[in-house]
């Protein structure tokens, strides 16, 4: 397994009170394999990719308990300069807005470059020219003019692009993409995940996608971990998930999805909101919201059961709910 995340707890400490980020998350990705970690605004899929990459905010944010093993190694175990060198040559992130986590005072190219003159050593010469060989490689147009200009000067989806090659630069063993279409329009979308699968292919590497939308991940994953409050609720290979969905939550999200056949009819909604996590309720956190809680959801927390050897879900009435 390329890595593998076990029993990850995380928690922010605030003014308020303690916020339970993430509670015993558990998931794995191994090379040219896509994990989508699915799950509202809020519910640890980002909190946990940061715990992953070493780059959450000690403080307010702690890690409280768990494993990180990235090649055999627990990265969490790691001095900070250990974790440094990972970060770019084993792993690497894409963030969802592109333009605020590019320097708008460099050139495109000086930050592609900067990766190859702080990591390999190039000079200034070499390390352009593999900025203009990496903005080739994702399809940025007159890519030899365009390594000069700032990143205001390009589109949204040509800056996903200029941040997918430098996640790309030093051929990491995985990497974290998260929410990497957000801000863009359908077409564009579907060429970034296109190029994102491509290259995944190309290089084997892993890829952990983070989303909301299951309509994304559709044609890209081969699992999917689905997140609800910090916890993982359901784990399935992905046309298991869209066949049946054994969690309440799952189907929710996959009801929500906009259908060809439900023109002009109300969209579906979740009902509720997410809860807060300084408070989270008792027994499933889900219950709240949930069609088919009853008494034990609201005093005992469900385990992950296994539904099969491939899938587990963290519903006391898993069977029911694939049956429905």
């Amino acid at each position: 397994m390329l890595l593998e995340v076990r029993d990850l707890h995380v928690e922010f400490h605030t003014r308020d009170g303690v916020a339970k980020a993430v509670n015993g998350v558990s998931y794995g990705v191994d090379a040219g394999e896509t994990l989508a970690v699915l799950g509202e605004s809020g519910s640890g899929k980002s909190v946990t990719a940061q715990a992953v990459m070493g780059i959450l905010d000690i403080p307010p944010g702690r890690i409280t308990g768990g494993e990180v093993v990235f090649q055999g190694r627990d990265l969490l175990r790691l001095k900070e300069d250990e974790r440094r060198r990972v970060r770019g040559a084993g792993m690497a992130m894409i963030f969802q807005d592109a333009l605020s986590s590019l320097n708008p005072v460099l050139s495109v190219g000086d930050q592609l470059g900067e990766m190859f003159t702080v990591h390999r050593g190039m000079s200034r010469k070499d390390a352009r020219a593999k900025a203009v060989e990496l903005m080739d490689r994702v399809r940025i147009p007159a890519a030899r003019e365009r390594v000069k200009q700032y990143p205001h000067q390009f589109s949204g989806g040509m800056r996903q692009r200029i941040m997918i090659a430098m996640a790309l630069a030093l051929e990491p063993a995985l990497i974290i993409a998260d929410e990497p279409t957000t801000a863009l329009d359908v077409t564009v979308q579907a060429q970034v995940m296109e190029l994102l699968a491509e290259l995944q292919r190309e290089y084997r590497m892993g890829l952990i996608l983070i989303t909301h939308d299951l309509g994304v991940v559709a044609d890209v994953a081969d699992r999917i971990a689905v997140m609800y409050a910090g916890r993982i609720v359901e784990s399935a290979p992905v046309h298991d998930i869209y066949k049946a969905p054994a969690h309440p939550y799952t189907r929710g999200l996959l009801e929500s999805i906009p259908r060809l056949d439900q023109k002009g009819q109300e969209l579906y909604a979740i009902k509720g909101l997410p809860p807060n996590l300084m408070s989270i309720p008792p027994g499933c956190a889900f219950h709240p919201r949930c069609p088919l809680a009853r008494d034990v959801c609201r005093t005992d927390e469900p385990p992950l059961y296994e539904v099969s050897p491939t899938r587990g879900s963290a519903c006391h009435f898993w069977r029911e709910c694939m049956d429905d």
